[in-house]
C-alpha cells in the first residue's frame, strides 16, 4: 500500500469524485462527501469569483453539521481544483479563499507550480496533481505535489492517450505516494481493478454528471444515460488541450464530430473566453455505458460500493 496522508485514509470507498467543469457545485460535493468519497469542484465554477467564498462556507458548514449529527459516519474530505496555467487570472484570488477555509485537498491541473504547492502546505492541505504521462508525473513530484492523478485514455474532459496499465506501471516504478487513476471508471469492479493495477483511488467524473445534484442540463444527463463509448470524441479544438467530448453536443454546435479541425495549443485559455464559447460542448469519458439512469449521488455511490464488495468477494472465491 502507498504512504497516504491522514486526510485520505478514511474513505468509505476508495474514490475521488473528479472536478467537473460547470457541472460540479456545492450540492454535488456535499453529497459525495456525505457518502464517504472525496467530493471536488473547480474553483472556476464559482462565477463571479466572489461566489467561491459563499460556496466554501456552505460546504464546510454543511459537512461540519453532518459530522456532528453522524459521528458514526463522518464525511469524507473535499477538494478544490485549481487551473494553474498562466491564462487563469483568478488563481491568486481563489488560492486566498482556499487558504481562508483551509481546503483539505487541492487538485492542480495544467502546470506544476512550486509556489502553489507550498501555499497549500502552509495551511496543512494536500496537493494532488493531474498528469497524462510519466514525465509530467516526475515534474509534479519534484515541484512538491503530494500525490498524482494519472489521467489515462478514455477519461472525460482533458484526457491523455496512455493505457492505464502502462501509466500506473511506469509511475509505480519510482513513486510510492498517493495515486488516483482516471479513465472510463464507472463501476465498483473498475474501482477494484484500479487498485489491483497499483492505484490507491479511482477518479470518477462522468458517472456523476447523471445525478440529481449535478449542475448539468437534462439533455446532457440524458445523453450520458443513453450514450456509449462510441459517442465520445477526442479533440483539442475546444480548449487547446486534447479531451473527450460527447458527439451529440458537437453536432448541436454545428460541427462534424468526425471532422474536427486541430486547435493551436498556444491559444490555450482558461480565464473565461474559451469557456463561454464552448460551454455547450459536453465533456464525457468512455465509461458511460455503465450509467443507466439519472439518480441521486448517494444512490450512485451505494451502487459503486455494492459492486466493489461483489467484485472483491468474487476474487476471493475464485
Amino acid at each position: 500500500m502507498s504512504k497516504l496522508p491522514p486526510v485520505l485514509k478514511k474513505l468509505a470507498l476508495p474514490v475521488i469524485g473528479s472536478p467537473l467543469f460547470i457541472i460540479s457545485n456545492p450540492k454535488l460535493v456535499i453529497e459525495q462527501c456525505k457518502s464517504g468519497i472525496v467530493g471536488s469542484m473547480p474553483s472556476l465554477n464559482a462565477r463571479p469569483a466572489e461566489l467561491l467564498e459563499d460556496w466554501l462556507a456552505e460546504i464546510t458548514e454543511t459537512l461540519a453539521a453532518w459530522d456532528k449529527a453522524h459521528p458514526e459516519q463522518p464525511s469524507a474530505p473535499f477538494a478544490i481544483n485549481q487551473i494553474v496555467h498562466k491564462s487563469n487570472d483568478r488563481l491568486e484570488h481563489d488560492m486566498q479563499v482556499c487558504a481562508k477555509y483551509k481546503v483539505p485537498i487541492v487538485i492542480t491541473s495544467l502546470g506544476a507550480r512550486e509556489d502553489v504547492n507550498q501555499a497549500v502546505h502552509s495551511w496543512g492541505g494536500v496537493v494532488l496533481h493531474d498528469i497524462i504521462n510519466n514525465k509530467f508525473a516526475r515534474k509534479a513530484i519534484e515541484k512538491g505535489a503530494d500525490g498524482l492523478i494519472a489521467v489515462a485514455a478514455g477519461a472525460g474532459g482533458h484526457a491523455g492517450e496512455k493505457s492505464p496499465f502502462a501509466l500506473v506501471q511506469e509511475i509505480r516504478q519510482w513513486f510510492d505516494g498517493p495515486l488516483a487513476l482516471s479513465g472510463a471508471i464507472a463501476t465498483g469492479g473498475a474501482v477494484l481493478a484500479a487498485q489491483a493495477m497499483g492505484a490507491d483511488f479511482a477518479y470518477i467524473g462522468s458517472a456523476f454528471i447523471a445525478t440529481d445534484e449535478a449542475r448539468a442540463t437534462d439533455a446532457y444527463k440524458q445523453a450520458i444515460v443513453e450514450g456509449t463509448s462510441d459517442d465520445v470524441v477526442y479533440s483539442n479544438l475546444f480548449t487547446g488541450v486534447h479531451g473527450n467530448y460527447l458527439a451529440p453536443s458537437i453536432r448541436a454546435a454545428g460541427l462534424d464530430p468526425d471532422n474536427l479541425p486541430e486547435s493551436d495549443p498556444s491559444k490555450m485559455n482558461f480565464g473565461g473566453g474559451a469557456q463561454k464559447a464552448w460551454k455547450d460542448i459536453w465533456g464525457c469519458g468512455q465509461g458511460i455505458a455503465a450509467v443507466e439512469k439519472v439518480q441521486p449521488t448517494a444512490e450512485l455511490v451505494a451502487r459503486l460500493q455494492r459492486e466493489y464488495a461483489q467484485a472483491k468477494a468474487s476474487l476471493l472465491a475464485a
